[in-house]
């Protein structure tokens, strides 16, 4: 083969590289679309022609076929015989409760705010403004709470990510010398729950904004003797005098002023022997070492779009707890396949 053969064959794998990327909003949609409409749910109790479910789900049947085809390409769904689909172990994710959920994921990821701030990218890069911002005139946490539906998912989001992630993190936050815990901005309490479970020796006190304790009280149910939700807003304090205090997933939602706001806020509700432990993914310090957290630039970019926020270093990390009054203590890494560490803080 010439060079010229050579370059050229070089040529048409880069382009079919970089069209492939193009295309790749294609099976996201597709996602959202069999998770948005009900078909993974509608697929529970196994096969279903698409006659029987476009009558069930209520939609256009010729539609629908296109849309089966689609989900069949990337593995949501098998066709069994003509028009006849069930769900693959894939599919079975996109279903409500099941173990391993990603169903309001793909409902947050797929639709409002999140796809069109997306859009909006190049806007964010020349302005330093998230997309949702520039798309709707809001702050990212003002929009979710203008919109009870959207903000439902994201909570539900949140807590299946922590559910995944649970083991891995409850084994890397040592919890021997605590005896009463605090998880800042917890949510629905899917990590204290699993920290207190690990813990039966430690109290704890889920705290959030009303409306992310909304869905507490069936996950707190098994540690409802030694675990309080308590509403309060971690911009203005947190409940003082505690052993150790929680911030998983927090701080990358925030710029770093707000961010130092909400270690402040920790800092003065420690005691000179509290500790804080910080769980979110490190942003590697040298380009080099990207190829061992890949997904960890990807979320950055999700934070600069979709939030004020962004994935930090270690040494981002320290800067923020120093103009706190915090010091990093130790760093440990989550087991594979959790992308987390927990940054163990103290007063300084």
């Amino acid at each position: 083969m010439s060079t010229d053969q050579l370059a050229g064959a070089d040529v048409h794998a880069d382009r079919a590289y970089v069209v492939g990327m193009l295309f790749a909003f294609c099976p996201a949609q597709v996602v959202h679309t069999v998770t948005r409409l009900g078909v993974a749910d509608a697929l529970a109790d196994g096969a279903r022609t698409t006659s029987q479910l476009a009558t069930d789900l209520t939609v256009h049947e010729p539609s629908l076929k296109r849309l089966m085809r689609g989900a069949t390409q990337v593995g949501l769904v098998k066709e069994t015989e003509k028009d006849v689909y069930v769900l693959t172990g894939a599919g079975e994710m996109l279903r409500e409760g099941v173990p391993g959920s990603v169903r309001n994921l793909a409902l947050t990821f797929g639709g409002e705010p999140t796809w069109n701030s997306w859009g909006r990218m190049a806007e964010s890069v020349r302005t330093g403004r998230s997309g949702i911002e520039l798309e709707y005139g809001r702050e990212p946490f003002e929009w979710l709470a203008e919109h009870p539906e959207a903000e439902a998912h994201f909570n539900g989001a949140m807590a299946e990510t922590t559910e995944t992630q649970n083991p891995a993190v409850v084994a890397a936050c040592d919890l021997s010398a605590t005896t009463t815990l605090v998880d800042v901005g917890g949510g629905n309490g899917t990590l204290i729950a699993g920290l207190l479970a690990a813990n039966p020796h430690v109290t704890g006190i889920l705290y959030d904004l009303p409306m992310g304790l909304a869905e507490s009280a069936p996950v707190l149910a098994s540690v409802t003797d030694r675990c309080r939700a308590l509403p309060g807003d971690f911009f203005e304090s947190v409940p003082a005098g505690h052993d150790t205090y929680v911030l998983k997933s927090v701080l990358h939602d925030w710029d770093d002023s707000s961010a130092v706001r909400i270690l402040r806020s920790c800092a003065r509700a420690m005691r000179p022997d509290s500790e804080l432990l910080i769980v979110e993914q490190l942003m590697p310090s040298g380009i080099t070492d990207f190829a061992d957290e890949p997904f960890v630039v990807m979320s950055d970019l999700n934070m600069m779009v979709c939030t004020t926020g962004k994935e930090r270093t270690q040494e981002e990390f320290a800067a923020l707890l120093a103009e706190a009054g915090l010091g990093i203590a130790s760093v440990s890494r989550c087991a594979f396949p959790v992308a987390m560490s927990v940054l163990r803080a103290t007063p300084v």
